[in-house]
């Protein structure tokens, strides 16, 4: 039994290892980003006013492309969230705090919400920073595919 877990968290890990790396990279700005705002609205200049139109931090923008063209994006995450009983961003922290190598579908659940849900309404990706689950995710990523002996 324990030769077939290791066998799947190494298969796990050469699966996600490239896709991990490329996002990692990014966890000192969301730590230097934390209780800073990473939009502003534009309404555009002089005495004409036009809509309001959401403009981000290009760090978050180049994160959440990156993450886009990962296999860590799924577009099938709301199983996820039926599955684990997920409601509320701190079922979604808990979770990702809880999860271990072999839990990777709940990392790439919680992932997927907001980085696909952000290209249909832009505030959650300002939501997912606000609230920490970006980088929460990114952590244990880190965590789970850059540490000894971790399950």
């Amino acid at each position: 039994m324990y030769g077939q877990e290791e066998k799947t968290s190494e298969k796990i890990r050469k699966q996600y290892m490239r896709d991990v790396d490329a996002l990692v990279r990014f966890i000192p700005w969301f730590e230097k980003t934390q209780g800073k705002s990473v939009s502003h609205f534009y309404d555009g200049n002089g005495e004409y006013k036009l809509i309001q139109i959401p403009v981000f931090d290009s760090n978050l923008l180049d994160f959440v492309k990156t993450a886009g063209k990962t296999a860590l994006v799924d577009r099938n995450y709301p199983y996820v969230y039926t599955r684990y009983r997920i409601k509320t961003a701190e079922d979604e922290l808990k979770a990702v705090e809880k999860a271990h190598l072999k839990d990777i579908d709940v990392l790439k659940g919680v992932l997927s919400k907001y980085v696909l849900g952000g290209r249909s309404k832009a505030s959650m990706w300002r939501e997912a920073v606000d609230n920490g689950v970006f980088y929460a995710v990114l952590k244990k990523l880190k965590y789970l595919f850059h540490s000894t002996n971790v399950e």
